[in-house]
Protein backbone atom coordinates (compact mmCIF):
# COMPACT_ATOMS: atom_id res chain seq x y z
CA UNK A 1 0.00 0.00 0.00
CA UNK A 2 1.21 3.49 -0.86
CA UNK A 3 -0.23 6.98 -1.37
CA UNK A 4 -1.92 8.13 -4.56
CA UNK A 5 0.93 10.16 -6.10
CA UNK A 6 0.51 13.23 -8.30
CA UNK A 7 3.39 15.09 -9.94
CA UNK A 8 2.28 18.74 -10.04
CA UNK A 9 4.46 21.25 -11.90
CA UNK A 10 4.42 24.64 -13.58
CA UNK A 11 6.49 24.93 -16.74
CA UNK A 12 7.06 27.15 -19.76
CA UNK A 13 6.03 26.05 -23.25
CA UNK A 14 9.49 24.54 -23.74
CA UNK A 15 9.16 22.48 -20.56
CA UNK A 16 11.53 24.49 -18.34
CA UNK A 17 10.82 24.82 -14.63
CA UNK A 18 13.25 27.37 -13.17
CA UNK A 19 11.17 29.04 -10.45
CA UNK A 20 12.74 32.47 -10.94
CA UNK A 21 11.61 32.24 -14.57
CA UNK A 22 8.13 30.74 -14.14
CA UNK A 23 7.12 33.24 -11.47
CA UNK A 24 7.40 35.95 -14.13
CA UNK A 25 4.80 34.20 -16.29
CA UNK A 26 1.04 33.91 -16.05
CA UNK A 27 -0.12 30.75 -14.30
CA UNK A 28 1.40 31.11 -10.81
CA UNK A 29 -1.94 31.76 -9.12
CA UNK A 30 -3.50 28.81 -10.93
CA UNK A 31 -0.60 26.59 -9.87
CA UNK A 32 -1.29 27.15 -6.17
CA UNK A 33 -5.07 26.97 -6.46
CA UNK A 34 -4.68 23.64 -8.29
CA UNK A 35 -2.82 22.21 -5.28
CA UNK A 36 -5.98 22.64 -3.21
CA UNK A 37 -8.13 21.07 -5.91
CA UNK A 38 -5.75 18.12 -6.22
CA UNK A 39 -6.02 17.53 -2.45
CA UNK A 40 -2.31 16.93 -1.84
CA UNK A 41 -1.59 18.15 1.71
CA UNK A 42 1.77 16.37 1.66
CA UNK A 43 4.31 17.47 -0.97
CA UNK A 44 7.84 16.37 -1.77
CA UNK A 45 10.77 18.33 -3.20
CA UNK A 46 14.19 17.24 -4.39
CA UNK A 47 17.35 18.48 -2.68
CA UNK A 48 18.20 21.19 -5.22
CA UNK A 49 14.66 22.61 -5.28
CA UNK A 50 14.48 22.48 -1.47
CA UNK A 51 17.78 24.34 -1.19
CA UNK A 52 16.40 27.12 -3.39
CA UNK A 53 12.80 27.25 -2.24
CA UNK A 54 12.34 25.59 1.17
CA UNK A 55 15.33 26.21 3.45
CA UNK A 56 17.34 29.42 3.88
CA UNK A 57 19.88 27.78 6.19
CA UNK A 58 23.45 27.05 5.00
CA UNK A 59 24.26 23.40 4.23
CA UNK A 60 25.03 21.04 7.10
CA UNK A 61 28.73 21.48 7.89
CA UNK A 62 29.24 19.20 10.88
CA UNK A 63 30.71 15.71 11.01
CA UNK A 64 28.01 13.48 9.52
CA UNK A 65 29.36 10.46 11.38
CA UNK A 66 29.43 6.82 10.39
CA UNK A 67 26.99 5.72 7.67
CA UNK A 68 23.75 4.36 9.08
CA UNK A 69 23.82 1.17 7.01
CA UNK A 70 20.24 0.10 7.73
CA UNK A 71 16.66 1.27 7.36
CA UNK A 72 15.46 3.72 9.99
CA UNK A 73 12.32 5.79 10.63
CA UNK A 74 11.88 8.64 13.09
CA UNK A 75 8.47 10.26 13.52
CA UNK A 76 8.73 13.58 15.33
CA UNK A 77 5.14 14.73 14.86
CA UNK A 78 1.71 13.59 13.72
CA UNK A 79 0.19 15.85 11.09
CA UNK A 80 -2.41 15.93 8.32
CA UNK A 81 0.30 16.91 5.85
CA UNK A 82 4.10 17.11 5.62
CA UNK A 83 6.75 18.96 3.64
CA UNK A 84 8.93 16.08 2.44
CA UNK A 85 12.46 16.62 1.10
CA UNK A 86 14.55 13.98 -0.67
CA UNK A 87 18.16 14.51 0.48
CA UNK A 88 20.01 11.27 -0.27
CA UNK A 89 23.13 11.71 1.87
CA UNK A 90 21.92 14.37 4.32
CA UNK A 91 23.44 17.70 3.29
CA UNK A 92 20.79 20.37 3.92
CA UNK A 93 20.68 22.60 6.97
CA UNK A 94 17.43 23.38 8.80
CA UNK A 95 16.48 26.07 11.29
CA UNK A 96 13.43 24.31 12.68
CA UNK A 97 11.11 21.36 12.17
CA UNK A 98 8.59 23.07 9.89
CA UNK A 99 8.58 24.43 6.33
CA UNK A 100 5.71 26.02 4.43
CA UNK A 101 3.61 25.65 7.58
CA UNK A 102 3.94 21.86 7.67
CA UNK A 103 6.21 19.53 9.65
CA UNK A 104 9.37 18.53 7.80
CA UNK A 105 10.04 14.93 6.82
CA UNK A 106 13.38 14.08 5.19
CA UNK A 107 13.92 11.10 2.87
CA UNK A 108 17.47 9.71 2.95
CA UNK A 109 19.42 6.68 1.84
CA UNK A 110 21.06 4.33 4.32
CA UNK A 111 24.39 6.01 3.45
CA UNK A 112 23.41 9.00 5.61
CA UNK A 113 25.66 9.71 8.56
CA UNK A 114 24.33 8.88 12.02
CA UNK A 115 25.30 12.30 13.38
CA UNK A 116 23.18 13.95 10.70
CA UNK A 117 20.20 11.92 11.88
CA UNK A 118 20.82 13.12 15.44
CA UNK A 119 20.93 16.67 14.05
CA UNK A 120 17.49 16.18 12.48
CA UNK A 121 16.14 14.74 15.72
CA UNK A 122 17.45 17.75 17.65
CA UNK A 123 15.45 20.01 15.31
CA UNK A 124 12.27 17.97 15.74
CA UNK A 125 12.40 16.73 12.13
CA UNK A 126 11.03 13.36 11.03
CA UNK A 127 12.99 11.18 8.63
CA UNK A 128 12.87 7.97 6.63
CA UNK A 129 16.20 6.36 5.67
CA UNK A 130 15.81 3.52 3.18
CA UNK A 131 17.81 2.22 0.21
CA UNK A 132 21.44 1.11 0.23
CA UNK A 133 22.97 3.52 -2.30
CA UNK A 134 20.07 5.81 -3.14
CA UNK A 135 16.62 6.43 -1.71
CA UNK A 136 14.31 3.48 -2.27
CA UNK A 137 11.32 5.58 -3.37
CA UNK A 138 8.91 2.63 -3.49
CA UNK A 139 9.75 1.62 0.08
CA UNK A 140 9.64 5.26 1.23
CA UNK A 141 6.15 5.58 -0.27
CA UNK A 142 5.02 2.52 1.67
CA UNK A 143 6.34 4.01 4.93
CA UNK A 144 4.73 7.39 4.20
CA UNK A 145 1.41 5.57 3.87
CA UNK A 146 1.68 3.13 6.78
CA UNK A 147 3.79 5.13 9.21
CA UNK A 148 2.73 8.72 8.56
CA UNK A 149 -0.81 8.32 7.23
CA UNK A 150 -0.07 9.98 3.88
CA UNK A 151 -2.84 9.00 1.47
CA UNK A 152 -2.18 11.56 -1.28
CA UNK A 153 1.30 12.84 -2.13
CA UNK A 154 2.28 15.66 -4.46
CA UNK A 155 5.69 15.50 -6.15
CA UNK A 156 6.74 19.07 -6.97
CA UNK A 157 10.26 18.85 -8.39
CA UNK A 158 12.87 19.23 -9.44
CA UNK A 159 13.29 17.28 -12.62
CA UNK A 160 15.50 14.58 -11.09
CA UNK A 161 13.15 13.57 -8.28
CA UNK A 162 10.19 13.75 -10.67
CA UNK A 163 11.97 11.43 -13.08
CA UNK A 164 12.88 9.11 -10.21
CA UNK A 165 9.23 8.65 -9.27
CA UNK A 166 8.35 8.23 -12.96
CA UNK A 167 11.04 5.59 -13.55
CA UNK A 168 9.96 3.71 -10.41
CA UNK A 169 6.39 3.48 -11.71
CA UNK A 170 5.06 5.39 -8.72
CA UNK A 171 3.16 8.22 -10.43
CA UNK A 172 -0.61 7.91 -10.74
CA UNK A 173 -1.24 11.34 -12.24
CA UNK A 174 0.70 14.19 -13.82
CA UNK A 175 -0.65 17.72 -13.43
CA UNK A 176 0.96 20.51 -15.46
CA UNK A 177 0.26 24.24 -15.39
CA UNK A 178 1.54 25.26 -18.81
CA UNK A 179 2.53 28.93 -18.73
CA UNK A 180 2.29 31.15 -21.83
CA UNK A 181 6.00 31.85 -22.13
CA UNK A 182 9.30 30.44 -23.41
CA UNK A 183 12.57 30.11 -21.48
CA UNK A 184 14.98 28.86 -24.22
CA UNK A 185 18.11 29.21 -22.07
CA UNK A 186 20.67 26.48 -22.66
CA UNK A 187 20.96 23.79 -20.00
CA UNK A 188 17.90 24.66 -17.92
CA UNK A 189 16.09 21.79 -16.19
CA UNK A 190 12.84 20.31 -17.44
CA UNK A 191 9.92 18.86 -15.45
CA UNK A 192 11.37 15.35 -15.95
CA UNK A 193 15.11 15.12 -16.33
CA UNK A 194 18.13 12.91 -15.82
CA UNK A 195 17.11 9.45 -17.06
CA UNK A 196 19.61 7.51 -19.24
CA UNK A 197 19.62 8.32 -22.98
CA UNK A 198 18.18 4.90 -23.88
CA UNK A 199 15.07 5.30 -21.72
CA UNK A 200 11.74 4.81 -23.47
CA UNK A 201 9.11 7.58 -23.51
CA UNK A 202 6.18 7.16 -21.15
CA UNK A 203 2.72 7.25 -22.71
CA UNK A 204 0.05 9.28 -20.93
CA UNK A 205 -3.74 9.49 -21.10
CA UNK A 206 -5.37 12.92 -21.00
CA UNK A 207 -7.77 13.31 -18.08
CA UNK A 208 -8.71 16.96 -18.50
CA UNK A 209 -7.60 20.27 -20.01
CA UNK A 210 -8.60 23.68 -18.69
CA UNK A 211 -7.71 27.08 -20.10
CA UNK A 212 -7.50 30.32 -18.13
CA UNK A 213 -8.08 33.93 -19.18
CA UNK A 214 -4.39 34.76 -18.67
CA UNK A 215 -3.34 32.20 -21.29
CA UNK A 216 -2.21 29.44 -18.93
CA UNK A 217 -3.42 25.85 -19.37
CA UNK A 218 -3.99 23.14 -16.77
CA UNK A 219 -3.34 19.67 -18.19
CA UNK A 220 -3.97 16.51 -16.20
CA UNK A 221 -2.82 13.05 -17.32
CA UNK A 222 -3.01 9.54 -15.95
CA UNK A 223 -0.36 6.89 -16.55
Amino acid sequence: MRPFIVCHMMESLDGRIDCAMTEKLAGSEEYYSAIKELEIPTVIFGRVTAQMEVTSEPPFSGDAGEPLGKEAVHKAENAEGYTVVADTRGTLGWREGKADGRPLLILLSERVGQNYLRYLESKGISYIATGKERIDLARAAEILYSGFGVQRLGVEGGGTVNAGFLAAGLLDEISIILAPGIDARCGMRASFDGLPPGSEPVRLKLLSAKSFDDGALWLRYSL
